[in-house]
């Protein structure tokens, strides 16, 4: 098949849906798919693996407590329109549809069979506000996925219809117990406590930050905590670090894609306290298929992926005092740990990337193959 998968985010702009998109671009190359992925230039440079056509220049703007991408520039439609004529694509696959600028632009210029991704959870006024006129539009998809149950139950709230729930994946070759970490951030007599991800709001890390003095104090200083990612709040989350625990927390700040892998290895334990509006949390899995036990906030989303006291602890979101628990706990226990290092690794293989595949090309079939009336009609 010819495919075109349009993302408002994508490389150089890391994050889930960057990261679901890749994975089975790549996959579906292998495959002997033919594929190009359509989003805006970003500033940074990045090398692109599978091809890749650019509209527009990428804006940040904040929205749902963390800052998302918006594509910008003259006649995007046009330019969308032109795109999708020339390459001719049996399917169009569209990751979070309803968003501006550039997925709503594809859902409706295409004339292909369209299928639609949503990975948003959570409700928010200016949706509410749009609820109709992007229900009209998002009746020009012929089959629609949701990541999870959550995100399945927020868009059927905004725009009811039949959808297929086919989670994120993980590379678990990429991302896996035998890499090597960061030998100068080991050490027999801590453990290290790995943060990955952007520095929005709600990620928790200023959750973590008002957790350090308990962790610090009952652990005996064993417990050193590493913040890999950046976003504008970073200087004030280190600025609100007490002076006499600047020692035990390190601000990493962004990483080379390459070096990922090996924060995982590095860390003895994986910490995401985000308070709310995940729709899943691909960076579960990574940390999973890399033998890192998880913490976590017990929220819908990272239920979808973690099966609590088996593969990760979860602790009550928004709750300092239960995240500190919760990691004290495992810092005091190196065989707890190991325990659910390995019932981790092998849940996330349940979500290895040609096992998501397969599920996502299912669909795919089914629309190219339906006839024109019978998709119409659906």
């Amino acid at each position: 098949m010819k495919i075109g998968i349009v993302s408002q985010s994508y490389y150089p702009r890391f994050g889930g849906v960057t990261e679901h998109v890749h994975n089975t671009a790549t996959e579906l190359v292998r495959r002997g798919h033919e594929v190009t992925v359509i989003t805006s230039h970003f500033r940074g440079e990045t090398v692109d693996s599978v091809p890749v056509d650019r509209i527009g220049r990428n804006l940040l703007i904040p929205f749902n407590r963390a800052f998302v991408d918006l594509a910008v520039g003259w006649n995007l439609e046009s330019q969308m329109r032109a795109l999708l004529r020339r390459h001719r694509f049996d399917l169009v696959h569209t990751h979070c549809p309803a968003a501006p600028s550039l997925p709503l632009l594809a859902v409706k210029t295409a004339e292909c069979p369209q299928v639609g991704t949503f990975h948003m959870t959570g409700r928010n006024r200016l949706q509410e506000w749009l609820r109709r006129p992007l229900a009209r539009r998002m009746d020009r998809l012929s089959a629609r996925i949701a990541v999870s149950t959550t995100a399945k139950e927020c868009a059927q709230h905004y725009f009811p219809g039949k959808y297929e729930v086919i989670p994120n994946g993980v590379d678990v070759s990429r991302f896996n117990p035998s890499n090597e970490p960061f030998e100068a951030r080991k050490s027999p007599e801590r453990v290290n406590v790995l943060f990955v991800g952007r520095l929005d709001p709600r990620k928790g890390v200023q959750l973590l930050v008002s957790a350090l003095p308990d962790v610090v104090r009952r652990t005996r200083g064993r417990a050193h905590f590493l913040v890999v990612g950046h976003s504008y709040v970073r200087k004030r989350l280190e600025a609100s670090v007490p002076s006499a625990l600047r020692r035990h927390i390190e601000f990493v700040g962004a990483v080379p894609a390459a070096d990922l892998p090996r924060w995982y290895a590095t860390g003895d334990i994986f910490v995401s306290p985000a308070t709310g509006n995940e729709s899943f949390g691909i960076v579960l899995l990574e940390a999973m298929a890399a033998g890192c036990p998880v913490v976590c906030s017990d929220i819908p989303g990272y239920r979808s992926a973690i099966v609590p006291d088996v593969t990760g602890l979860l602790h009550a979101p928004c709750n300092a005092s239960a995240l500190a628990d919760a990691l004290c706990t495992l810092v005091e226990d190196d065989q707890r740990r190991a325990v659910l290092a390995a019932n981790g690794r092998k849940r996330a293989m349940e979500f290895a990337w040609p096992n998501v595949t397969d599920s996502i090309e299912r669909v795919y079939r089914a629309q190219v193959e339906m006839p024109d009336a019978s998709r119409s009609a659906a």
